[in-house]
C-alpha cells in the first residue's frame, strides 16, 4: 500500500507530465504547475528537489508509457514481420495516442531540451537508443528464425525505420497534417514487405 506522500508524488507527476511535454522545460512556469495540481509551490517542492527533477520525472512518466506500449506491440504472437506490422499499426495512430501526453515526448522534449537541459536531452537520446534496440532485436530474431532477410545489419535497419517514423511524426506535428504520418506508414509497410520478407 502506498503512503500519502507517494500518492501525492504520483499525482503531481501524472498531472504535470503533459504540461512539461507541451510547453517545455523553460516554457513551463511554477504557476502553471500549481494551477494544474491545485497544490502550493511548497507542496510541490516538498516532493521534488527542484524544477529539473520534476521535469525529469515527468519525461520518465511519458517515456515509460510509450516504452510499455511499444513492448506490447512488439510482443504480439506471430513472426517478426507480424511484430513489425503491429508496431507500424500503432504508429499510424501515434498522434491520437500521444494527444493526452501533449504530443510526442521524444520530439517535444528532445527539441526543447537540446540547448537548455542536458540531463533531459540525454534521457531522450537514451530512449531513442532503447526503442531502436527493441526493433533491432525483433529483426535479429527474424533473421535467426529464417523469417526475414536484411540488406543491412538489424540495428542499422531499425535506426532507419525509426528515423522515418520520427520524421513523419515531426512533420505531422509541425504542419498539423496527419497525412505525413499516415502516408509514411503506408510507405514503410510496403518497404518492409518488399525489402525484408523472405
Amino acid at each position: 500500500m502506498s503512503t500519502k506522500a507517494e500518492r501525492t508524488t504520483a499525482y503531481i507527476i501524472e498531472t504535470v507530465a503533459p504540461i512539461f511535454n507541451k510547453f517545455g522545460y523553460v516554457g513551463t512556469s511554477m504557476s502553471d504547475l500549481t494551477e494544474a495540481t491545485g497544490l502550493t509551490k511548497g507542496a510541490i517542492y516538498g516532493n521534488f528537489e527542484n524544477k529539473e527533477s520534476l521535469a525529469m520525472s515527468a519525461f520518465e512518466y511519458n517515456r515509460n508509457h510509450l516504452l510499455a506500449i511499444i513492448d506490447d506491440k512488439l510482443a504480439v504472437e506471430g513472426s517478426s514481420m507480424d511484430k513489425i506490422h503491429s508496431l507500424l499499426r500503432f504508429y499510424r495512430q501515434y498522434d491520437v495516442y500521444t494527444l493526452p501526453m501533449g504530443g510526442c515526448p521524444i520530439v517535444n522534449v528532445g527539441v526543447d531540451a537540446q540547448h537548455n537541459n542536458h540531463l533531459l536531452s540525454a534521457a531522450v537520446k537514451e530512449t531513442i537508443k532503447e526503442i531502436e534496440g527493441k526493433i533491432a532485436l525483433v529483426l535479429e530474431n527474424g533473421i535467426n528464425h529464417g523469417e526475414i532477410h536484411l540488406p543491412v545489419p538489424p540495428l542499422q535497419f531499425a535506426k532507419q525505420l525509426f528515423t522515418m517514423l520520427q520524421g513523419a511524426i515531426t512533420m505531422s506535428t509541425m504542419t498539423r497534417d496527419r497525412k505525413y504520418l499516415v502516408n509514411t506508414i503506408a510507405y514503410l509497410e510496403q518497404l518492409v514487405q518488399r525489402e525484408i520478407k523472405k
